[in-house]
């Protein structure tokens, strides 16, 4: 891996810190597509209130109430319009299907915030900030690249990559619905996702970019004698001048 250099445990350390990283910017770029004003834009986008002939009021009440059980809990997903569940008890199944993941990728995404904090901050304590900013900066650009990469997978063969990732982290058979009669793909239809997964992406992108493009300004201030070949050289009055 670019970047990582010194003893067994630093370069540990350092691959570590790089992951991190990874998994802490990706989890902040997903943060924005948690929330109703996003979810709300896109499903009319998509067309879910022509899918589900709800009205917008009552659109915003299933999916709120689907949305706070998936982020807040308890996973209940009982939430009814008119009386009637929303979701049928397979749907409901899914859901917290989709919880159990999306909680464990909480848990690893704030492990991953500490972890980075803790090397930036362990690493300037012991005199060599530029350790962990390199690692930091590493696990940025390869997040970068790896988003580019998964973008052009996804332009031309999202549906493939969508079940790829469905038969991963869920068993067979449980997350297909029928879009004519099972409101959980009504309300999220596949466009949904696609478009979703597509700005997910941009933001990932660019917060990558923009972790890229701090960390080594942060670098560049190390002296000279610090840097392994290939870093900015440290900028100098003269140089300014």
């Amino acid at each position: 891996m670019a970047g990582v250099t010194g003893s067994l445990p630093q370069r540990l350390a350092a691959v570590l810190t790089a992951v991190a990283t990874v998994v802490a910017i990706v989890a902040i770029a997903i943060l924005p597509f948690l929330t109703p004003a996003w979810v709300s834009f896109e499903q009319v986008r998509t067309g879910a209130p022509e899918l589900t002939g709800y009205s917008q009021a009552e659109l915003r009440v299933a999916t709120d109430a689907i949305l706070a059980d998936l982020v807040v809990g308890p996973p209940d997903f009982d939430v009814a319009v008119n009386g009637e569940p929303v979701l049928k008890d397979r749907e409901r199944a899914h859901m917290r299907d989709v919880r159990g993941v999306f909680g464990g990728f909480g848990l690893v995404a704030v492990a991953s915030l500490i972890i980075v904090i803790a090397a930036i901050a362990g690493a300037g304590r012991m005199g060599h900030p530029e350790r962990a900013w390199r690692a930091v900066r590493t696990g940025a650009r390869g997040l970068a690249v790896g988003v580019v990469l998964a973008g052009v997978v996804a332009l031309l063969a999202f549906d493939v990559a969508f079940e790829v990732f469905h038969r991963i982290f869920f068993a067979g058979g449980s997350y297909t619905f029928d879009p004519g009669t099972e409101r959980l793909v009504q309300l999220f239809p596949f466009a949904f996702w696609s478009e979703t997964t597509m700005a997910v992406g941009a933001v990932t992108l660019l917060l990558s970019a923009a972790a890229a493009v701090v960390t080594g300004r942060r670098l560049a201030t190390v002296p000279a004698a610090a840097r392994p070949a290939g870093d900015p050289p440290q900028a100098t009055p003269e140089a300014v001048r």
